[in-house]
């Protein structure tokens, strides 16, 4: 899809070119104040997404969202949606239905970061002001692929209703579930719901096709992240 066809006003940056791309490093703090000039709304996706060495989450997890929020703070930037992770709290059990109010138990460096990006995203709304929603992702795929999917799935038609929800809805500061309405979600979603987000899918409905879950026998709701040996994939 071009940024053209995604509406009007919109600007794309990422660290590699493309088709109506811009390029920044969310790293490099004066580009990114750069282009954020003249911007009303910001949804920070950049970050490595899994796992890796903590000098590497370090510099572009951790310094990347901090420039994000400073940014937006010099530029007027009146809302930042962050794509935080359910991997900040990858380490309860699977037998606990888990709320946005309940204390973070990161599995990873990787949900440490994002953790971090919740908390810093809340000193940006308490003292500058900035509105700040956090979208706790589950597993954004375009259909479940194994077990544990039929918790922690985020369909793509439910994924962009609720980044929607998150960029209008009235709010100062929030952290939601990023998940479609799958019955066997571990995740309470009222904080979702009362930003008006209202999923169409449900993973159940691929009960019947997915694989086993490589990961069960940990009993983590982070899933493989929860492992002492895992080293993340990028």
């Amino acid at each position: 899809m071009l940024a053209r066809d995604l509406g009007p006003g919109l600007r794309l940056l990422d660290i590699r070119p493309g088709d109506g791309i811009e390029v920044l490093d969310v790293r490099d703090l004066a580009a990114t104040e750069r282009a954020f000039e003249g911007v009303q709304k910001v949804v920070h996706l950049g970050a490595i997404p899994s796992e890796a060495a903590f000098e590497s989450i370090l510099d572009h997890n951790l310094r990347g969202t901090y420039n994000v929020y400073e940014a937006a703070r010099r530029q007027g930037v009146a809302r930042v949606v962050f794509a935080s992770s359910n991997h900040v709290v990858g380490m309860y059990p699977r037998s606990q239905r888990v709320g946005v109010e309940d204390p973070v138990r990161p599995d990873t460096y990787y949900g440490v970061s994002k953790a971090f990006g919740e908390a810093l995203g809340r000193l940006y709304s308490d003292k500058w002001g900035l509105e700040v929603a956090c979208v706790r992702i589950g597993s954004f795929l375009e259909r479940p692929l194994d077990a544990r999917h039929l918790s922690t799935w985020l369909s793509h038609r439910d994924g962009v209703a609720l980044f929607r929800a998150c960029l209008e809805a009235p709010l100062k500061y929030a952290v939601v579930y990023g998940i479609s309405g799958n019955r066997r979600a571990w995740w309470d979603q009222s904080a979702a719901a009362a930003l008006g987000y209202r999923p169409q899918d449900d993973a159940e409905q691929y009960s019947g096709e997915v694989g086993a879950d490589p990961s069960e026998r940990l009993g983590a709701q982070g899933g493989i992240y929860a492992d002492p040996d895992f080293a993340g994939d990028r």
